[in-house]
């Protein structure tokens, strides 16, 4: 019996540690293309009014910030963001405009950054990954025009 034990511990070990490289192997992939999708629905749900889809991707800490010329730097809230989307419904953006590039930055274990450009603005989003979601955090926005 003394001798089995250090063989199942060994084998539960080996086990553990296979799986949990299988795991590390898939995780930078998936999460780079959880990411991009996270920008996206936050993107596409402003193009289209979708307040409740803006929701669904920002962290409950979610802070932006717009930057602007010679106007001074404004902040937008979660709360804030998603009562704008939803009283403004779809913007005022010819339908040919309403595009976007979404490149990831950096991942490193929860949390990530990513640019996203557009044809009038571009946003520098940081994300965090909880309960396997990942959330937009911030936003620091430039906006051209």
């Amino acid at each position: 019996m003394k001798r089995l034990v250090p063989g199942f511990a060994l084998c539960l070990i080996l086990s553990f540690n296979i799986a949990t490289t299988a795991q590390d192997k898939q995780t930078p992939a998936d999460d780079s293309s959880a990411v991009r999708a996270t920008v996206t629905n936050y993107i596409e749900a402003y193009y289209t009014g979708d307040a409740r889809r803006m929701e669904q991707t920002l962290h409950p800490h979610y802070l932006k910030h717009m930057i602007h010329g010679d106007i001074p730097m404004r902040d937008k809230t979660g709360p804030q963001m998603v009562r704008e989307v939803s009283s403004h419904g779809v913007p005022d953006i010819p339908q040919a405009e309403r595009t976007e590039q979404v490149t990831v930055l950096d991942i490193a274990g929860t949390i990530a950054s990513a640019k996203l450009v557009t044809p009038g603005w571009v946003d520098y989003v940081t994300l965090s990954k909880s309960g396997g979601e990942w959330k937009i955090l911030s936003v620091v926005q430039r906006i051209d025009n």
